[in-house]
């Protein structure tokens, strides 16, 4: 067995599904990945994407607003509707599953977690995460002068509302998350990335924004001292030249040799870059720690060296 682990564990979208259905079947096989860690002796805490669920959340509020004549919910209290029903399911499956294998359950819970953003951030200058639905050009202008949101065509395919993507600053429910953990317990939180908040003096208030969820990953790690960030996403291995004949998958990476993959621009935004990103944040940020990216059915094989690809200081 592999040497036991502190484990910040950050789920990717193909964990979770695209709808209720997909999502509780998904969410089954995630528990199994996640129990057989926890038998292994690794101490877990999980972190997940949203980004189907706040999706479906954020257009059906919309529309009811449409309908209504009554004001849009704001982004940020979508991310924590989706973080309290993708919790709901997680939980449940975790449960199901320890059950199923005879064991004791945990104390397991989902965290609705708030994570600062600088209200500085360039990334507010220059919105770029799409959400919700396809609009035509007409329909897009009319919402964006109504609603103050900032709309783009989106590859021919029509007009979306487009957000910014800071970067995390700091999780405001860590001192909780940190007991909970110390403690045993099986915490999921810091879903989507977080509701993104700023300091309006004793108040925080959110903004509409989506903060990726490996990075807020890697700031959690770092912050509850962790010693892996394990990123489990749809493919096993990282890959440079990806799609291309001369296509190779990396078993290893250092942190230089992954920033020059970066600065050739090996890996596509939106995708593994911000994985790899990630990484190299956490990896930098304390002696010993490393990052994994592999599989998520692959999860137990990776931790045990015989496969995904591993980020190393040097």
């Amino acid at each position: 067995m592999s040497e036991r682990k502190k484990i910040v564990l950050a789920l990717g979208g193909n964990a979770l599904g695209n709808t209720l259905p997909e999502q509780l079947k998904a969410a089954q096989v995630t528990a199994k990945a996640i129990v057989d860690l926890t038998d292994d002796g690794h101490r877990v805490v999980i972190v997940h994407g949203n980004g189907p669920q706040v999706g479906v959340i954020n257009n059906a509020m919309t529309e009811y607003a449409q309908n209504n004549h009554s004001f849009t919910t704001p982004l940020s209290v979508c991310v924590a509707m989706s973080q309290a029903y993708i919790g709901y399911d997680i939980q449940n499956a975790l449960r199901e599953e320890f059950l199923n294998r005879n064991e004791e359950v945990p104390a397991i819970a989902a965290i609705v977690t708030q994570v600062r953003v600088d209200e500085d951030d360039e990334a507010f200058s220059s919105p770029t995460k799409p959400i919700g639905g396809f609009m035509s050009k007409e329909q897009a202008l009319a919402e964006a002068g109504a609603r103050g949101w900032v709309v783009r065509e989106d590859s021919g395919r029509g007009y979306r509302r487009v957000v910014a993507s800071p970067k995390p600053r700091g999780i405001v429910e860590l001192k909780a998350i940190r007991a909970m953990f110390d403690a045993g317990h099986l915490v999921i939180c810091c879903g989507g990335g977080g509701i993104p908040v700023v300091s309006k003096g004793k108040h925080l208030a959110g903004v509409p924004a989506v903060i990726d969820k490996d990075l807020s990953a890697s700031l959690l790690a770092e912050s509850i001292d962790a010693d892996m960030l394990l990123i489990l996403t749809a493919v096993e291995k990282v890959a440079v030249h990806f799609g291309k004949p001369d296509q190779k998958e990396l078993d290893r990476m250092t942190i230089a040799e992954a920033e020059k993959y970066i600065a050739d621009g090996e890996f596509a935004p939106g995708s593994m870059l911000p994985k790899v990103q990630a990484g190299i944040q956490f990896v930098r940020s304390g002696v010993g720690r490393t990052a994994l990216i592999t599989h998520l059915q692959k999860a137990r094989e990776a931790i045990s060296g015989k496969t995904g690809t591993l980020i190393v200081r040097g």
